[in-house]
């Protein structure tokens, strides 16, 4: 039968907190970026984005570092099976940072921690024997019970004709030999390792390693004799880690020079951190041998896959996908620093960023200006505002019903609490940026927006409503092109998905090219949103024209949801029909003709709390039920 996954990891895990200010010790850093690591963690997210099927086996702890592990797999479709959570230990924490380009000073927190406990009895066969190959790793061979752990898993392999697979990942601290602070150090001679890991050569099929993790495992500093001496021992497929020169892999006979082995191409670029550099690679490597590609294939993903490590300050999120690697192999990058490659950032951000429903119905209530002006209209205190948007989060609850696909739309001026209380159900969930009202575009607050977005959960997304119309004066559209220039830019280094709305037809006509030929320029400058908010359009050729835009400038774009601005529910229904037959077009996004009346009637005291929920909730339901039929009878046809 078959085997379900093509690679299963074994060890450690752990979560690594990088210093963000590059260039400084780690005694001076002021803030930390979070993300997944761990040797066999780090390849079981690269080969899942490299197209393979993979699982872990790790502990993680019964708190919220190892819960972020365990959602983390998920997230990257990685399977979790393997994953034991352990109640009395915590998981292993990482301190990292990039001093210069030779120096990576690193602090390991892994006194008695979760992942170190793993013992046989963690290690299932079922599962084990469910996967084409296992992958072992130095460091859970220098403790006993680890080891008897991957040692099992090895047996179980063999007994089902699956591929063993080491990564030699020597980190001498690991072993006991050096000192806490000495986590940065790649090499110290042993012999006692050495005669500790011969045992394992014998019975792998492929065995990975730097220079000098082959020293450790062939017992010689000479590197081709240290080659020579795994030989002597394993017929696996040797593959040697060389840095900025690549790798070169024997598969049979060594020869008498390194050179001599087989080669694949390098890809030199300047390195910024070569920490979790070894585990794209191997990433890489996995990605072709076990799809029985060539050896230099192998090698052209696995250098590759390092190149973008190297490249980029991260560990695990750093991992290119096979559509960013596929992508760089046929067009290259004119810059040295892939970092600053836009095209390749804009395909690693697009196929990592979090899933999320293709269907998007979401009740906004991010207004500010309109509530403000309807309070005073009537004598309502402002006051009361907030309670209200958290009455329709209970109305967008309550048509969810716990269901993918739905969203809200919630400001942080007076939807703070609403903001917390949608958190407590799975919404999708946009903020708005921009100064109410403001043309020409101007953002909310004033100050630094990269420093108030950090703020923002990571799951948030930011959304901008900008009024645009190519007949503005130039100067006009220079100001706002530099502002959506500068929000892309701020939602792309810090991580969270961007909404950009658009609304041309208050302020010129709306012709059938109008709103496509907005889009056009956005893109022109090297604007790509995660989702455009749009209104609705005059025909149906109009939808047409956008869908073809965003079709030909970004193939990884969520999509369109429609705005509703005020109109009644029939009219709406409508614009629905007309939109759902373009296949951008994922939902809506919808305000006022769903709250307005509630929340004029509420503020006047004229209801109570339940009749405002349920009157809302009752029309975001038959606007739901609407877009459904719009989109299913699109589909339809």
């Amino acid at each position: 039968m078959k085997p379900a996954l093509d690679v299963i990891t074994i060890g450690r895990s752990s979560v690594d907190l990088y210093g963000q200010q590059v260039g400084g010790r780690l005694e001076d850093m002021a803030s930390f970026s979070k993300a997944v690591g761990g040797c066999p963690a780090n390849i079981a997210i690269g080969t899942a984005r490299l197209g393979l099927k993979s699982g872990l086996v790790t502990r993680v702890g019964d708190e919220a570092m190892g819960r972020f592990i365990r959602e983390q797999m998920e997230r990257e479709g990685v399977s979790t099976q393997g994953i034991i959570t352990d109640k009395q230990r915590l998981t292993a924490l990482v301190i990292l940072g990039v001093r210069d380009e030779d120096s990576f000073p690193l602090i390991f927190y892994r006194d008695n921690c979760a992942d170190m406990a793993l013992t046989e009895d963690d290690i299932d066969e079922g599962f084990i024997a469910s996967a084409a190959s296992i992958v072992v790793t130095g460091t859970h061979f220098s403790r006993e019970t680890t080891a008897a752990a991957q040692k099992k898993a090895i047996r179980i392999a063999k007994a089902h004709g699956r591929k063993v697979v080491f990564d030699v990942d020597y980190r001498p601290n690991l072993w006991g030999l050096l000192g806490h602070g000495a986590g940065e150090s790649r090499y110290v001679r042993s012999d006692a390792v050495t005669e500790h890991l011969k045992p394992i050569l014998a019975d792998c099929d492929l065995i990975v390693g730097t220079e000098e993790e082959l020293h450790i495992a062939g017992g010689s500093e000479d590197t081709l004799e240290a080659i020579r001496a795994i030989r002597a021992i394993s017929t696996a497929t040797i593959v040697c880690k060389r840095g900025p020169m690549g790798c070169v892999v024997f598969p049979d006979a060594i020869p008498d020079s390194l050179d001599a082995g087989v080669k694949g191409p390098g890809f030199p670029v300047e390195v910024y951190n070569v920490l979790g550099a070894g585990d794209a690679f191997l990433s890489g490597f996995l990605r072709g041998w076990l799809k029985a590609e060539p050896i230099e294939t192998c090698c052209a993903y696995a250098n590759a896959s390092g190149a973008f490590a190297v490249s980029r300050l991260l560990c695990s999120p750093e991992i290119p996908t096979f559509a960013e690697l596929q992508h760089f192999l046929k067009a290259g990058s004119r810059h040295k620093a892939l970092r600053f490659d836009e095209d390749i950032n804009h395909i690693h951000w697009a196929t990592t960023r979090r899933p999320q429903s293709d269907t998007l119905m979401a009740l906004a209530i991010d207004h500010r200006m309109q509530l403000e002006a309807m309070a005073k209209e009537i004598g309502a205190p402002v006051e009361r505002i907030p309670d209200f948007k958290v009455l329709a989060v209970e109305a967008a609850a309550r048509v969810a019903n716990g269901r993918e696909g739905f969203g809200m739309l919630i400001d942080g001026i007076y939807g703070r609490e609403a903001l917390f209380r949608a958190a407590d159900h799975p919404f999708w969930i946009g903020r708005p940026v921009e100064l109410p009202g403001s043309r020409p575009l101007d953002f909310e607050g004033g100050g630094s927006l990269g420093a108030k977005l950090v703020e923002w959960p990571v799951g948030h997304t930011i959304k901008c409503l900008c009024f645009y119309h190519p007949d503005d004066p130039p100067e006009m559209k220079e100001r706002q092109e530099r502002d959506l220039l500068r929000l892309h830019d701020a939602a792309r280094r810090i991580g969270r998905e961007l909404l950009v709305e658009i609304i041309a037809g208050k302020h010129g006509e709306l012709k059938t090219d109008t709103v496509a030929g907005i889009l056009q320029r956005l893109y022109d400058l090297g604007i790509k949103p995660d989702w455009w908010k749009l209104e609705p359009q005059r025909d149906e050729a109009a939808w047409h024209a956008i869908g073809h835009v965003i079709t030909q400038n970004d193939l990884y774009c969520r999509g369109i949801v429609l705005l509703g601005l005020e109109a009644p529910e029939n009219e709406l229904e409508a614009a629905f029909t007309a939109a759902a037959r373009e296949p951008q077009v994922k939902g809506f996004a919808v305000g006022r003709t769903i709250f307005n009346d509630a929340a004029r009637r509420w503020l006047k005291g004229e209801i109570t709390d339940e009749v405002a929920v349920s009157d809302m909730a009752a029309r975001f339901q038959r606007l739901v039920d609407a877009w459904q039929r719009a989109s299913g009878r699109a589909k339809a046809a």
